[in-house]
């Protein structure tokens, strides 16, 4: 009722139209926030706990194929270490000026203190034959050329805090054969579950 005693007409709208714009305003803020937390929660996984690769090579065929797509997990070497046998994800101690190769995928083969030996298409460790099925018989050969600057030869002694590591498709990897044992520090994940294809899903 106005000051004149008569009803005031309100009309349609006129009360809700500025605490709809607040609604709005609200919802756009949380969409925003929701967004920013998924990010942030995404940053942290691939920090600290899980990260994506997919594979652009063959050198861990037939375990891994080109394209393949693989979790490594990163929580298992904050409280343990390497193992032989492991795939591993890690830095590559020598990557190409334009960086696709600057993570590399390989396993583990011996770790720091035991030698190493090629001998008649064998993996030796320790003196003793290393039962690789993973290989499918592929021979495993000294590199014909290494990296510059890196001299290996066998039998090796692998140094304190390195590991060395090789693909599984011997007759075409440029592994620890070719750049030397490799930093334990450098790991970045233990590669532990394919994704993709879906026909191939499965653990390592």
């Amino acid at each position: 009722m106005n000051d004149n005693g008569t009803d005031e007409e309100v009309k349609p709208g006129a009360k809700h139209a500025r605490p709809r714009n607040r609604s709005l305003l609200r919802e756009a803020l949380e969409f925003v926030a929701i967004i920013a937390a998924a990010l942030v929660i995404t940053l942290l996984i691939r920090t600290f706990i899980l990260d994506q690769y997919e594979i652009p090579s063959g050198s861990m065929q037939p375990t891994i194929e080109i394209n393949d797509r693989v979790f490594a997990e990163k929580v298992t070497y904050h409280f343990s270490t390497v193992n032989q046998g492991d795939i591993i994800t890690f830095d590559n101690p020598y990557p190409s000026p334009d960086m696709h190769d600057a993570v590399l995928i390989k396993r583990v083969i011996a770790t720091e203190g035991q030698i190493i030996d090629l001998k008649d298409g064998q993996v030796l460790v320790d003196g003793v034959i290393l039962e690789e099925p993973y290989t499918h018989g592929l021979p495993s050969e000294p590199l014909s050329t290494q990296h510059p600057g890196v001299e290996i030869s066998f039998p090796y002694q692998v140094p304190q805090d390195e590991i060395w590591v090789m693909g599984d498709n011997r007759i075409n990897s440029l592994d620890s054969r070719y750049f030397g044992p490799i930093e334990e520090e450098s790991v970045l994940g233990r590669a532990i579950l394919r994704i993709w294809p879906l026909n191939r899903f499965g653990t390592l």
